[in-house]
C-alpha cells in the first residue's frame, strides 16, 4: 500500500517544502535518535536529504533506551533530533534535560497549539486516537459512547484494557485528571476496575483479539492497531476485525482522547540548524502524509488527509487538551491507578 504512496509523495522532493532561510551555516549531517521502527522511514530521510543535501544518520531503539543513552553521553551526545511516540515519553526526555526549546514560525503555524509544547521543547507530527471497541454480537454501542461509560455498572465483567503502567494508559489518565480532577479520575478508575473482564495483560492488539473472541465485550486501544487487523492479508485477522465495532468517544462532549508521535531538538545538538530544518520538513504535506500514514496515524497539519483505511472509520472531534499535561500528570496518574487497584 505504501509503495504507491511513496512514489506519489516523494517522486519530486522539491514539492515537499521550500528550504527555510537559515541564519547559521548549512549543516551537512543530521543525527536522529528514533523510537520509530519502520524500515520505510528510510524513504522519509532520503527525501529530506534530496531536498536539503543533509545526510541523515539514525540510531533506533526504545524510548527509554534512547533517553538513557543520551543521559550517558551528556554534552558529548551526537543526537540532533529525538523522535518518539506518546507525549509522555517526550515529557520524560524534557524533564531529563535532553531537549532544547525551538522558536519556529513554520512549526507554530502548522501544528495546533494543543499538539505541541507551549515553549517549543517538542512538537507532535502525527496523532493517534485512543478509542473504544465493542463486540458487535454482545454489546449495544449505545452503552459505550464515552470514556465515562467504561465505569458504568452496566458493563460489569466486560472491559479489557492494558496495564496501568502502559504509557498510553498513563497519558489517558493524565488527560482524565486534567478534565475531571483527581477525585473524578479516581472514581472513574475504580469503576473501570470493577468492570474488568480479566486482569490487564497484553498489548493493544491482544485487547482487540479478546473482544473479537468474546473474552470481553469492550476494550480500549489506539486506532492503528485495529487498522492493522482490518487491512491484514490474514483472513483470521480480517474476521476478527469484522466482529469488532469502533466508537470515537465523547463526540457529544469534550471529544476523543488523542496522543502524538513527536520530536524535539536535542539539548546538545551539534547540528541545531539542520535539526530545526528537519522538524519543519515534517510539516510539509508530503512528509506529513508519509510520517503519519506509515503507521496509520492522523496527520497534524490541516488539509492533509489520513490514509484511506483510517479515513474509513469516519471523522471525529478530538479533545482539545494540551498533550503536555499527559506527562505533567504522569506521576499522579500512576498513583491514581494504584489506589484503584489497577494492576
Amino acid at each position: 500500500m505504501f509503495r504507491t504512496l511513496v512514489t506519489a509523495v516523494f517522486g519530486l522532493a522539491a514539492v515537499l517544502l521550500a528550504p527555510p532561510a537559515m541564519t547559521q551555516a548549512q549543516d551537512s549531517v543530521l543525527n536522529v535518535y528514533s523510537a520509530r521502527h519502520y524500515a520505510t522511514d528510510a524513504t522519509l530521510y532520503d527525501a529530506f536529504t534530496a531536498e536539503t543535501g543533509i545526510e541523515v544518520r539514525r540510531i533506533e531503539a526504545e524510548s527509554d533506551e534512547l533517553i538513557q543513552r543520551m543521559l550517558a553521553e551528556g554534552r558529548n551526545s551526537p543526537a540532533d533530533v529525538f523522535i518518539t511516540v506518546d507525549a509522555g515519553n517526550l515529557w520524560r526526555a524534557q524533564q531529563a534535560g535532553l531537549l532544547q526549546p525551538v522558536s519556529s514560525p513554520i512549526l507554530e503555524a502548522a501544528i495546533p497549539g494543543y499538539l505541541r509544547h507551549e515553549d517549543g521543547y517538542w512538537f507532535g507530527f502525527a496523532q493517534r486516537a485512543r478509542v473504544i471497541y465493542y463486540n458487535k454480537e454482545r454489546i449495544d454501542p449505545g452503552l459505550v459512547q464515552s470514556y465515562a461509560d467504561l465505569a458504568d455498572p452496566a458493563l460489569r465483567g466486560q472491559v479489557c484494557i492494558r496495564t496501568s503502567s502502559n504509557i498510553y494508559n498513563l497519558s489517558l489518565m493524565g488527560s482524565m485528571i486534567e478534565t475531571l480532577g483527581e477525585a473524578g479520575a479516581q472514581a472513574w478508575a475504580e469503576g473501570v476496575v470493577a468492570n474488568f473482564a480479566r486482569q490487564p495483560a497484553g498489548n493493544d492488539t491482544a485487547q482487540l483479539k479478546a473482544v473479537a473472541a468474546g473474552e470481553c465485550g469492550v476494550a480500549v486501544a489506539n486506532t492503528y492497531y485495529y487498522i492493522r487487523l482490518l487491512t491484514s492479508d490474514d483472513p483470521t485477522d480480517q474476521a476478527m476485525a469484522a466482529r469488532i465495532g469502533v466508537v470515537f468517544p465523547d463526540q457529544e462532549g469534550l471529544g476523543t482522547h488523542v496522543n502524538i508521535s513527536g520530536a524535539g531538538v536535542a539539548a546538545h545538538a551539534p547540528h541545531p540548524a539542520a535539526a530545526v530544518r528537519f522538524l519543519e520538513f515534517l510539516t510539509s504535506p508530503g512528509a506529513q502524509a508519509y510520517f503519519a500514514g506509515v503507521n496509520n496515524e492522523y496527520p497534524v497539519v490541516d488539509g492533509v488527509a489520513p490514509d484511506a483505511a483510517l479515513a474509513s472509520l469516519g471523522q471525529f472531534r478530538a479533545a482539545p487538551v494540551n498533550v503536555a499535561v499527559y506527562g505533567e500528570n504522569q506521576p499522579l496518574a500512576q498513583m491514581v491507578y494504584d489506589r484503584a487497584g489497577w494492576k
